[in-house]
């Protein structure tokens, strides 16, 4: 796999179009009310920082904010955009990226601590998280639920989206807690696929992770309006604070 992984210039070419619904208003707005409220007069760290959909209006609030990405090709689609020039970013993997400073807040949203693909490295970013966070601070991490309960038996695929022009289907390995997403696009008349592998996580799963990295559960929700997490939640935010 080369450095972007597997959001190289293809992808993120069209990644904001591709996720249109993720950048309005109503799916951003929440989020960056609730980092806002979180990071104070603090820094903010951005693990997968992409092309900015967070970071850019959280700095717009402003809140000083640093992204760790690893994707050359989305950090070019960052840049292009208004105040994309005044966030600082580190190239790297955030399970094991440096930067410099403390910060009071730390997040992973939209499901971007699946794409650590092991439990080894999930972990990792949890202690990576700890050692950039003033004491008292917060890391946020958001991720989808996942849906084996309702796989048939014998069956590992599952549609999660359908729409003109759009298809996406789960394929899971539940014996590996793994999941391969595949996206198809319609295009010019013709239908482009591309497949990304992701390790799905279990909330109890990351609150051992975040225990043994030195922080305490302090709130989970099943949305960023603070919606209560139960057993038929879809999402769960955690909100995890350094001892």
């Amino acid at each position: 796999m080369h450095d972007d992984g597997y959001f190289g210039e293809s992808i993120a070419a069209k990644y904001d179009e591709d996720s249109a619904e993720m950048f309005s208003p109503e799916s951003v707005g929440p989020v960056v009310d609730f980092l806002a409220n979180l990071a104070g007069a603090g820094r903010a760290l951005e693990l997968g920082i992409g092309t900015g959909r967070i970071a850019l209006p959280l700095a717009q609030r402003g809140v000083s904010v640093h992204g760790i990405e690893m994707s050359k090709a989305m950090l070019k689609q960052l840049l292009k955009k208004p105040g994309g020039e005044d966030i600082d970013v580190t190239i790297g993997d955030f399970s094991s990226a440096c930067v410099d400073g403390k910060f009071s807040v730390a997040y992973l949203v939209f499901n971007t601590i699946m794409n650590l693909t092991s439990q080894e490295a999930q972990t990792a970013s949890f202690s990576n998280v700890a050692a950039h966070l003033e004491p008292g601070g917060y890391f946020v991490v958001e991720v989808m639920m996942p849906k084996i309960h309702e796989l048939a038996p014998g069956e590992t695929v599952q549609q999660f989206k359908q729409a003109s022009g759009r298809q996406g289907f789960d394929e899971y390995d539940v014996a590996n807690q793994g999941l391969i997403s595949h996206h198809l696009t319609l295009r010019d008349g013709q239908w482009e696929h591309h497949s990304i592998p992701f390790r799905y996580v279990w909330p109890a799963e990351l609150n051992l992770m975040a225990e043994i990295a030195g922080m305490k559960l302090r709130e989970r929700w099943s949305g960023w309006n603070r919606e209560p997490f139960t057993s038929e939640s879809q999402k769960f935010v955690g909100v995890w604070q350094k001892r």
